[in-house]
């Protein structure tokens, strides 16, 4: 709900502040640009100081955070709170996996946990554009109130939980996680920035300043005695897999269903109402097909339902094409339905590959690692469906027209990079002879078909 409300309280938001169309970006992109740039340091930190400690601070600050952006009076101070959302967001993220592997160590148990996790997942997806739409229709406020509201329930309910942490925990690696926020920070405000534009000299700068901040974050962990990422797991792969589909459903599934609402809004003319509808189509399929996914088969492994997830987003994302030209919302609802059983898929599958693919006294940095992916792919598939979708557009031309031939070509792209998921998930298999002497051991012994 954090992550979706923006996008149907928009319209209401710029009318109050005034927002300018750059000031907008910043708007949707200060929530991902929180949770990515301190996602992975999060993880660690609930491994070496408390699992528990980790999700109910987060919780405690995403309370006041989300009553201080309902409070904000300009675009500056949404968009800091945003950003403070985002990064109070990572510390919940990254203590709720780790509790969930530390009290779930292996087996069916933790397939249905972290299945309902990422239903809970599907679910927040589902509620927050329909309340946002719905609360919005009185004070767009309003719905962020009732968000912290509900918050601080949860808050309180959340210290009846057991703590965890890794015995072995050394000293905070603290030049890491400097140098990765500063890294991740830079990569994502490009990305914001380059909506505007990509041929600016701020947006080399910070590509520039993103790519030696994590050249020197690198080598930084190569000799910290506690590493936020110990980078021997890049020769993992099940890490590698688990990482890259978490990549691709941001760049793919996230990035093209965020924005193609908004799409038909402007295309079609459906109100904001009716697209949070076709939002919870979609979400709300994918929350039903990820609680029932614990139901499938041993033989289809977590690695088999991601490839699965990838496909059929591709496939529901293929039946849309032409529906905005035609001016028919009618016929994206077909594709969303199949979309959402492919993203129910993705949603109970990826949580699960993340705490697998680490040691168990590792869960939450493993948790930090695929969720950051997530998110830097979801502002990198959002900047990417923004271009591609508003490109066809020429001086004379009619902006729905225009908008709609965008879509199609947003979709066809959105259909190439979920192929090339399914594609990264079927070839990054375990090989059979088991890994080197020097990867880290798996938490559990793998099943024979699951890596």
């Amino acid at each position: 709900m954090n992550y979706t409300a923006p996008m149907l309280t928009l319209p209401g938001m710029t009318a109050d502040f005034g927002t300018t169309l750059a000031g907008q970006s910043w708007l949707l992109n200060g929530t991902p640009l929180g949770l990515a740039a301190l996602l992975l340091v999060a993880g660690s930190l609930a491994d070496d100081y408390g699992r528990k400690r980790a999700f109910v601070t987060g919780l405690a600050a995403l309370t006041v955070t989300t009553a201080l952006g309902a409070l904000a009076t300009g675009t500056l101070a949404f968009t800091l709170a945003r950003i403070a959302q985002g990064a109070a967001s990572a510390a919940v993220i990254a203590g709720s996996l780790g509790l969930l592997a530390h009290a779930y160590p292996a087996g069916p148990a933790r397939v249905r946990a972290t299945g309902i996790w990422g239903a809970a997942l599907s679910g927040g997806i589902a509620l927050g554009p329909v309340a946002s739409a719905g609360l919005g229709v009185l004070d767009w406020r309003l719905s962020y109130l009732a968000y912290a509201a509900a918050l601080a329930l949860t808050a309180f309910s959340a210290r009846a939980l057991t703590e965890s942490r890794n015995p072995r925990a050394g000293k905070p690696d603290v030049a890491g996680a400097l140098l990765l926020g500063l890294a991740l920070t830079a990569l994502l405000a490009a990305l914001t920035l380059g909506r505007d534009g990509w041929l600016r000299p701020q947006v080399y700068g910070l590509v520039a300043a993103a790519a030696a901040l994590t050249a020197a974050f690198a080598l930084t962990e190569t000799k910290a005695s506690a590493p936020l990422l110990d980078l021997a797991f890049l020769r993992r792969r099940p890490f590698l897999a688990a990482t890259s589909a978490a990549l691709f459903t941001g760049l793919g599934v996230i990035g093209m269903f965020s924005y193609l609402p908004a799409l038909l809004q402007r295309s079609v003319g459906m109100s904001e109402l009716g697209t949070a509808w076709l939002l919870f189509l979609w979400s709300g399929t994918a929350l039903l097909v990820a609680l029932q996914a614990r139901r499938l088969p041993d033989r289809f492994s977590a690695r088999h339902q991601v490839a699965a997830g990838f496909l059929l987003s591709a496939a529901g994302a293929s039946t849309m094409l032409g529906a905005p030209a035609a001016g028919s919302w009618q016929r994206t609802v077909p594709g969303f339905l199949i979309a959402g059983i492919g993203s129910g898929l993705l949603n109970a599958a990826l949580p699960r590959l993340a705490v697998e693919s680490v040691p168990a006294d590792r869960a939450s940095m493993g948790s930090g690692a695929n969720n950051t992916a997530r998110y830097i792919g979801s502002s990198m598939g959002l900047s990417l469906t923004v271009v591609v979708a508003t490109s066809t557009a020429r001086p004379g031309t009619d902006p729905a027209r225009a908008l709609a031939h965008g879509a199609d070509r947003a979709l066809y792209v959105g259909a190439a990079l979920m192929l090339l998921g399914a594609l990264a998930a079927l070839l990054l298999r375990e090989p059979r002879t088991g890994g080197s002497a020097s990867d880290p051991a798996p938490a559990a012994p793998p099943h024979p078909d699951r890596c």
